[in-house]
């Protein structure tokens, strides 16, 4: 044991001698590569470009048998001055691959990048370049303006905002909306002769969209000689019932295809008050909904509602909309009600609602089935209290992608005999991408979303997957109508959605426009009572269309129920 001692610290010693020798032979590698400052080369190197002899240059450093990373760098930046583009970029990889840790060849790469168009790749270099140096201003400024002159505004102030900039001198507009001035600058949380920052233009945004009147807008920044910028507020805002004549009586009517009218009235008093109605007469489903909102006390950031809702529907409760169907049972529901709402815009990332609702509703007619239970026929008055929270998870502005998500609860309380109670919870999450790093020609929308109650569940507050124009939770390979009545897309208390679709723009001139696009829908719905929910997992495919005028969007789709292969043709419309 004795003898065992010396023999292992002799070992250690070794051992320690041989990694010193190692680590000091690396650095010599590294800095062979490297190429020392001292080098005669290298400062010859350097007298030629502070000279601007660039020829010399390219000759001098092509005559060196094993450039180091310092004569590569010299060599391509004299290449750039030339316009030798691609010899330059071929010079700073090299650069790059003897020396990575150097941010000055993914700034030079950018250059050469920029200098040929090639944006995305700029903004590629650049980004490498700040994970070397996260602090360098140069790099935070050039990738700030390589995102601007892409059209990606939020991307650039990213970058910007760590450099001061962009700042403000003017605000505009184009065209001058007519919604009042003070209400829309109480909107825009960024003022003249200030820094504009990502998350006020972010925050700016929300109370536009929450306004209700503009379908379509964008901000612009217009460079100016001293060096600050303007900001233009691009609009197209609804007015009144329409821009003109035309157009109001083409949005009024769009719905008699479905047997009904929509009335609708925008910025009332020039103060963001909007009237929006539907009037149906269809015999097996009337309806007539009314809701007024505006800003509250002239502030943007608040917003109230008041709705109407009155439902007379005949359903038929059948496991398909088409083909050999088994009726599970059938009852007529007259529903009324009347809402308040308020909500708030708060910051950038964060919104929230609450709201309180009143309702009666009564069963007539009702046709017993497997899926018609009296304790879902509870009659009589219904307070509910709802309550909503919306918020960005995740954006990447230089991806153009973002993440929202949100969580919906609804309380309700029946005074029927007996006196019933409920409650409702969903949660969603939208994934949003623009797979191109400008312009729309792309889309993609991802959303998952779920629900669950607890308690007496009534029969008009279950979910529906599938397409019905009162349902918002679309199953496309399933319609939610059979002969007029509604009950042939699957009921119940749970669900799970998932939605997946793609969209590419094929034509667009003045106010029209189209799209195109596969779609890919999955999902299950549950319930207790053996005559409800789907029973097993659903899965449809198909593609849509998407022509879009006067801010109204019409939706072709075509859905193929991969269960049980029924063809599901669609059309919808929204604004």
């Amino acid at each position: 044991m004795d003898s065992a001692g010396p023999a292992s610290a002799a070992l250690q010693l070794i051992r320690a001698v041989a990694i010193a020798l190692l680590l000091v032979g690396c650095s010599l590698v590294v800095a062979a590569q490297a190429g020392s400052p001292d080098d005669p080369q290298v400062q010859l190197l350097k007298q030629l470009c502070d000279a601007e002899r660039w020829e010399e240059v390219v000759r001098l450093a092509k005559s060196v048998p094993s450039p180091s990373a310092e004569v590569e760098y010299y060599h391509g930046t004299a290449l750039a001055r030339l316009g030798r583009w691609s010899a330059a970029r071929e010079a700073f990889q090299a650069g790059a691959r003897l020396q990575p840790p150097d941010k000055r060849f993914p700034l030079e790469l950018a250059g050469v990048a920029f200098k040929t168009k090639d944006y995305s790749q700029a903004a590629r270099y650049l980004r490498r370049a700040l994970q070397l140096d996260p602090q360098d201003s140069y790099a935070n400024d050039f990738l700030g303006s390589v995102y601007f002159l892409e059209g990606n505004l939020e991307a650039a102030l990213k970058y910007w905002n760590r450099v001061g900039k962009p700042q403000i001198e003017q605000v505009r507009s184009d065209p001058e909306p007519r919604v009042d001035r003070a209400l829309l600058d109480r909107a825009f949380l960024f003022s003249p002769a200030s820094l504009l920052r990502a998350s006020e233009l972010n925050a700016t945004g929300k109370r536009v969209d929450g306004l209700g009147i503009f379908p379509s807008y964008r901000f612009g920044l217009d460079a100016r000689e001293d060096g600050k910028f303007d900001v233009t507020f691009h609009n197209q805002e609804r007015s009144s019932w329409g821009r003109n004549q035309w157009e109001g009586l083409f949005l009024l009517f769009r719905g008699l295809p479905f047997q009904s009218l929509h009335p609708e009235f925008y910025n009332l008093r020039h103060e963001a008050i909007n009237f929006v109605s539907l009037y149906r007469w269809d015999a097996q489903k009337r309806r007539l909904l009314a809701d007024l909102s505006g800003p509250i006390r002239r502030n943007p950031k608040w917003r109230y509602h008041l709705g109407t809702d009155w439902r007379v529907e005949n359903w038929d409760i059948r496991t398909s909309f088409t083909g050999p169907s088994q009726l599970l049972g059938g009852l007529n529901l007259r529903r009324e009600a009347v809402s308040a709402e308020i909500g708030s815009f708060v910051g950038e990332r964060w919104s929230w609602s609450v709201g309180v609702e009143v309702s009666h509703r009564d069963f007539r007619g009702v046709l017993p089935g497997i899926a018609v239970r009296p304790e879902r026929l509870a009659k009589g008055y219904q307070l509910k209290h709802l309550a909503r929270l919306d918020a960005d998870l995740w954006r990447v502005p230089e991806k153009r992608f973002s993440l929202n998500g949100e969580v919906s609860g609804q309380t309700g309380r029946i005074w029927s005999v007996p006196e019933h109670s409920f409650l409702k919870l969903q949660s969603a999450l939208n994934l949003h991408w623009f797979p191109r790093p400008e312009g729309d020609d792309y889309e993609m929308q991802q959303g998952i979303r779920a629900g669950k109650t607890f308690g007496d569940v009534p029969f008009d507050e279950l979910f529906m997957l599938g397409l019905e124009r009162d349902n918002d939770l679309p199953l496309r390979g399933h319609i939610g109508t059979r002969d007029g009545r509604k009950g042939s897309a699957p009921l119940g208390r749970n669900y799970f959605l998932a939605t997946w679709e793609m969209d590419k723009n094929v034509y667009r001139k003045g106010p029209l426009a189209v799209k195109l696009g596969p779609f890919v829908d999955t999902g299950r719905i549950t319930d207790p009572s053996p005559g409800l929910g789907s029973h097993r997992w659903l899965c449809d495919v198909g593609a849509q269309a998407k022509p879009s005028l006067f801010g109204l969007t019409v939706v072709f789709s075509y859905g193929k129920d991969l269960r049980s292969g029924n063809n599901a043709f669609y059309l919808t419309m929204g604004r």
